[in-house]
């Protein structure tokens, strides 16, 4: 039987890949809303990215709403009537409660079409992470593995799979309440650079403060390296909050450190970048386990 990825736009995946991928994948964008605009994150294709990124830039505030239950039935609903099964991999159930929306679209199909089978695991991951499962699920319906196969391999992975985060700007983190206005004010002054993680439980978490971009980088690079050792076979993801030339940056000192068998880079889309804002870089692999 046909296996669909359905995904969200919390995914960060390059729309290059998704185009080649797109017998496999579908996507559903989260609503946006920004200086009274409304539209749909759809990773860049149709709407204009650098133009959002610059909104941001000049001070602009962005808000993000759930995809709907009615959304994730029509999309179950159009797998279902083309003899497909769907395994939904979205954003973590920590960080938003769409994945709740999705699971009560999965009791209204299943229960009124038979045999429908849809699939909804939590990836407890986001963005570069939650992208780089993506991928790996892809690769396993490619090489003909079943729905349950695929899901079984994300349950035993999901917490293998490492999100490191540089945040360049303190303001959004302080708006999305993450660091108190205090701690945001000191730290714009004295030029720190947060470091966070994606924890057990799928929540983004403060780790560590560097100071300067440079050893922000630097950070992000060593932590791969430290990894490397329990997946010699490393595949690396790099999102960026439009800074090509500081994700070229880290790739390149990944690539010095480790031999990854691919390094996979994107522009961080909508979603994740109104929460984090511009100019964050962000790196994923699965090796290791996730600190509690």
């Amino acid at each position: 039987m046909t296996i669909k990825i359905l995904t969200d736009s919390c995914c960060d995946l390059p729309i290059e890949y998704l185009k080649e991928n797109a017998d496999i994948i579908d996507l559903l964008g989260m609503p946006i809303h920004i200086e009274g605009e409304d539209f749909v994150d759809d990773l860049g294709e149709n709407t204009n990215l650098s133009s959002f990124y610059n909104k941001l830039r000049e001070g602009k505030m962005a808000s993000t709403s759930q995809i709907t239950p009615l959304m994730f039935e029509t999309a179950f609903r159009k797998n279902c009537d083309q003899g497909a099964q769907t395994i939904y991999m979205g954003l973590s159930s920590g960080l938003s409660g769409t994945m709740n929306n999705a699971n009560l679209a999965k009791t209204m199909v299943e229960d009124e079409v038979p045999g429908a089978k849809i699939f909804i695991p939590n990836t407890v991951s986001a963005s570069v992470g939650q992208g780089l499962q993506i991928v790996y699920a892809v690769k396993m319906i490619r090489e003909g593995k079943s729905s349950e196969e695929i899901v079984a391999w994300l349950e035993n992975n999901k917490l293998k799979t490492q999100h490191w985060f540089a945040v360049d700007n303190l303001e959004y983190l302080k708006n999305g309440g993450r660091i108190s206005p205090a701690v945001a004010k000191i730290g714009t002054m004295l030029s720190v650079k947060p470091i966070l993680r994606v924890d057990n439980e799928g929540k983004l978490k403060l780790y560590q403060n560097v100071r300067g971009r440079k050893k922000s980088i630097k950070y992000l690079a060593s932590k791969v390296e430290a990894f490397v050792s329990e997946n010699p076979d490393m595949l690396v993801m790099i999102g960026h909050g439009d800074c090509m030339e500081d994700a070229m940056k880290l790739k390149a000192l990944i690539e010095d450190q480790v031999d990854p068998s691919k390094v996979i880079l994107s522009n961080l889309a909508h979603t994740i970048a109104t929460h984090v804002g511009p100019d964050m870089l962000g790196v994923a692999f699965v090796a290791g386990q996730r600190e509690d």
